[in-house]
């Protein structure tokens, strides 16, 4: 199949299983062309099936604002007239499925319908596309897409409950590449960030307020006071200077590495003890799986699809959203047992190659394949 996917190039999650999607599917021979404004950060190597076709706004004196969404449209519409796409497949809905279907309707008038699935990721539903702003165009693409996705059973339901869906839709869950996000023997590594054994800690995210960074901070404070211990703070965003500020104000700068952005996450993971995600909402919570992938227990809130791929007292453990009491308790419970920590990261591995690329990946196929 010849087929275009419409995602955003950054860090995020849904950017992320976009373009893992696409480079699987290429592996597997199809031809995979990316249509977005920069190249996707995870689009890292040359593949001979993988296409990246960049959307240019000009700029002009009259537009406070460049019209993305319309040069996304045009590009759409040349990409797949002269590429010969069969199917589109948009993540995130907020333009990209609008501009999908502007797309669709110029396309009609020269005689060719493709059609264009639409994957829902979280906050393009649960945030962004409540917005009164947004709400009345975001149900309509969504309406008018062939095929609607979701990544848990979690933003389905919070989609059919806020927005007056008419179609089904199906749910095909986030996924990690077991080849990729797998435990290596980084020890030389280790030893140099924690000299004398201390257990290691990690947070990944894009320091958003909904990802309650903060309660990472506090967490860690109260599990430092008790074991010896290292926090590793990976990802960048708008909370990252107020972070720094707290760890200086809480005196724990010494025992806490801002690590910004990192392509080759999974070797981080190789040598982290605990994972922390206390998100106020995860649609899916993909950064919890790929850790998961690499023999880490998570501790987790309770938000949203999460409770879907942690399982309490199996693969880590789930708090209400902000008890940091509980985080900290729950991390020690762990960290001061290492056999019940060694029983939790194989709990945590079996528990993420149900979720291996390789098992999801032939969904995506046969949606595609009943559309076109």
């Amino acid at each position: 199949m010849k087929i275009g996917i419409v995602c955003y190039p950054t860090f995020g999650g849904s950017g992320v299983l976009a373009t893992e999607l696409g480079k699987a599917l290429a592996d597997k021979g199809h031809i995979v062309h990316f249509i977005t404004y920069q190249q996707p950060v995870r689009l890292d190597a040359f593949h001979p099936n993988i296409f990246y076709h960049e959307v240019t706004v000009p700029t002009y004196p009259l537009f406070d604002f460049p019209p993305y969404e319309s040069a996304l449209s045009s590009t759409m519409v040349d990409v797949i007239l002269n590429e010969g796409l069969e199917i589109l497949h948009v993540h995130y809905a907020i333009p990209h499925a609008s501009s999908a279907y502007l797309a669709n309707q110029i396309l009609r008038k020269t005689g060719k319908n493709i059609p264009y699935i639409t994957t829902l990721h979280g906050t393009d539903i649960t945030l962004v596309g409540k917005d009164k702003m947004y709400e009345s165009v975001v149900t309509f693409s969504i309406n008018e897409s062939d095929a609607i996705t979701a990544v848990s059973d979690n933003l389905k339901a919070e989609t059919l409950q806020y927005f007056d869906i008419e179609k089904e839709i199906h749910v095909i869950p986030n996924f990690v590449d077991i080849k990729r996000f797998s435990q290596s023997n980084k020890d030389h590594f280790r030893k140099r960030l924690a000299p004398n054994g201390e257990k290691i800690l990690a947070h990944v995210s894009n320091f958003r307020k909904v990802k309650r960074v903060e309660d990472v901070i506090y967490t860690f404070e109260k599990i430092r006071k008790v074991i010896p211990c290292k926090l590793l703070m990976i990802g960048d965003g708008p909370e990252r200077q107020s972070m720094e500020a707290l760890c200086r104000e809480l005196g724990t700068c010494e025992d806490i590495r801002f690590l910004g952005k990192q392509e080759k996450l999974e070797e981080i993971l190789s040598i982290t003890d605990l994972f922390m995600l206390p998100s106020a909402y995860e649609s899916f919570g993909l950064a919890a799986l790929e850790a998961m992938g690499c023999q880490v227990p998570v501790i987790s809130s309770n938000a949203g699809g999460i409770p879907e791929i942690n399982i309490h007292g199996v693969t880590g453990y789930l708090t209400d959203v902000g008890d940091v009491d509980a985080m900290a308790t729950f991390s020690l419970d762990l960290l001061q047992d290492d056999e019940k920590l060694r029983q939790f990261k194989k709990n945590a591995l079996a528990q993420a190659e149900k979720f291996n690329i390789n098992n999801i990946i032939p969904l995506y196929e046969k949606l595609y394949e009943s559309l076109i």
